[in-house]
Formats: C-alpha cells, sequence, structure tokens
C-alpha cells in the first residue's frame, strides 16, 4: 500500500527531514495536519501520548483511533447475502465512479461470479457510452437507455434482467451533478426506493465515490449522501495522485463508515481493498526508522 501514498511520504519527509526514532509531539501534530488529518482528531490521537513519542505508541494510538472506545465500535462492512449482490454507485461527476465500477466488476469477474452493469447515469450521453465501452473491454453484460431516459425505470429493470439471468452481482451506476442540487437529491432518493422494491426490500449496497485529491473537504459533500441515503460504505479514488493521505482517518471519524476500496490509477486493475492495519505501518514508515 506504501506506493499509493507516495506523495504523502514525499510531503512528510520534506517537512521531517529525515526519519527518526522518537519524535516531539508539536512537530508530529504538525505533520499529521499536513497530511490532510482534521486538528480535532490529531488532538485526540495524541492527547495521552508522551511529549517525546516512539513508533510502537503512536502505533497504539492508531489502532485505538480505529477501532473505537470498544471492538463492537469498529466501522465495519454489513455483509449482504442477497443473490444478486446489487450495488448502487453514488458520487459527484470527476470523482472517477464510471471507471470505480469497471474495477469493481473486474475483480467480481476475477472472482468467478457473473456481473451486469447498469448504466443509470441517463443524463450524460457520456457516462452511458464509457460505461458500455469498459463493458465490452471487461467482457460483461451491460443494460442501459437512451440519454434522458428515466434512471429509476433503468435500476429496475436491470434488477429485473440480472435475477433473471442469475447475475451474481449488479453495479449500477447514477447521474453524479453536484450535491446541492434538490432534483438530483429526489432522483437518488426515488432510484434507492425502486430498487429496494426490485428486490422485494431485500437489502443492497449505496456505496458512495470520493475523489482522495478532495482531501478532508470531500467529507461535507460525502455527508449530504449519507444524511439523504444511508450509505453503505466508501470507494476512495485517485489517493496515488496527491499529498493528502491522511484524509481517511479523517473519513472515517467524521463518516463512521468503513473504507471499502482504493483506487490507485486509470486500469481496471487498479482498485485495491482497504487495510487499515498496512494503512497504519504506512503512517508510521513517514515518519519512524
Amino acid at each position: 500500500m506504501l506506493n499509493i501514498f507516495k506523495k504523502t511520504a514525499q510531503n512528510i519527509s520534506s517537512l521531517l527531514g529525515s526519519k527518526t526514532i522518537a519524535i516531539q509531539k508539536e512537530q508530529l501534530e504538525n505533520i499529521l495536519i499536513e497530511a490532510d488529518i482534521q486538528y480535532d482528531i490529531v488532538d485526540s490521537i495524541l492527547e495521552h501520548l508522551p511529549q517525546s513519542i516512539r513508533k510502537n505508541q503512536l502505533e497504539i494510538a492508531l489502532q485505538r483511533f480505529f477501532r473505537g472506545e470498544s471492538y463492537y465500535d469498529k466501522v465495519s462492512l454489513k455483509p449482504i447475502t442477497t443473490k444478486p449482490l446489487v450495488e448502487l454507485i453514488i458520487g459527484v461527476n470527476g470523482a472517477g465512479k464510471t471507471t470505480t465500477i469497471a474495477k469493481l466488476a473486474k475483480s467480481y469477474k476475477n472472482q468467478g461470479k457473473k456481473v451486469l452493469l447498469g448504466a443509470g447515469d441517463t443524463f450524460r450521453a457520456a457516462a452511458i457510452e464509457q460505461l458500455k465501452l469498459w463493458s465490452e473491454k471487461i467482457g460483461v453484460d451491460i443494460i442501459s437507455t437512451q440519454n434522458g431516459s428515466d434512471p429509476s425505470a433503468l435500476a429496475y429493470d436491470t434488477i429485473q434482467a440480472g435475477i433473471a439471468r442469475g447475475v451474481d452481482n449488479i453495479i449500477i451506476d447514477t447521474a453524479g451533478r453536484l450535491h446541492n442540487q434538490t432534483n438530483l437529491k429526489n432522483e437518488l432518493a426515488k432510484i434507492t426506493r425502486v430498487c429496494s422494491k426490485a428486490l422485494n426490500n431485500q437489502d443492497f449496497r449505496k456505496i458512495l465515490i470520493l475523489d482522495g485529491t478532495q482531501g478532508s473537504s470531500a467529507i461535507t459533500q460525502a455527508k449530504i449522501f449519507h444524511e439523504m441515503l444511508a450509505l453503505d460504505g466508501i470507494i476512495i479514488t485517485k489517493l496515488d495522485g496527491t499529498g493528502k493521505g491522511g484524509a481517511i482517518l479523517s473519513i472515517v471519524y467524521e463518516l463512521k463508515l468503513p473504507i471499502m476500496f482504493l483506487g490507485i490509477g486509470e486500469k481496471e486493475d487498479d482498485l485495491i481493498a482497504f487495510d487499515e492495519k498496512a494503512y497504519i505501518q504506512n503512517i508510521l514508515e513517514w515518519i519512524f526508522e
């Protein structure tokens, strides 16, 4: 996971000079804030640590942060046994939704699963065409309609087709116009209701795609979507191109939602499962010998 946060590591290296055995609390505070971790989170992580902090001390504090007050408070993805497993993909334009859908589809196909895509961003002809191209490249089926059609009807038709074909996974794209547009909010709420109806009220996932280059500023956007739809998980894209690798801590803290995957490039295989232990080790390796 280390290469993903190369830019964050470079930023910290320029601040730190060289890696150390122990670091002063004030200096560590500045470094973590520079990595785009919110001040109050940094404060709570470092609160009970001594003035001179060693690697194992910070490691325990970070583990405690992810765990919460107890093991049972730990944020994790809710298991869903419904077949097909439907995932509704949500996020603003430019966050990398279409590419992420392709990566997810490829990942499921690699596991031997039968996948169906739904081109639900019917407001943009380019989004439909892009998803069609990806479906051909990966070799999975897609349900699409013409530009301007009802996205809720497309979602319903995709789920019905998936059930009829006996697929394992259905991934449905949605429009990504700005989160403060009331019509988009209403549209997404309607699609969610229709998906539930098509599945006879069985569970499905609502996954938010966040642009990692926005760092902590993406949280406001995420909160609006979460309040509206009760999201199940987050995929963070473009983290390989930003020095804001610490924003993951802010996202976990603010949203109390599991981070499922990290997008690390433009190719269909550039998606890795988020591993909090590996992420903690990354933070430690930015700083300590």
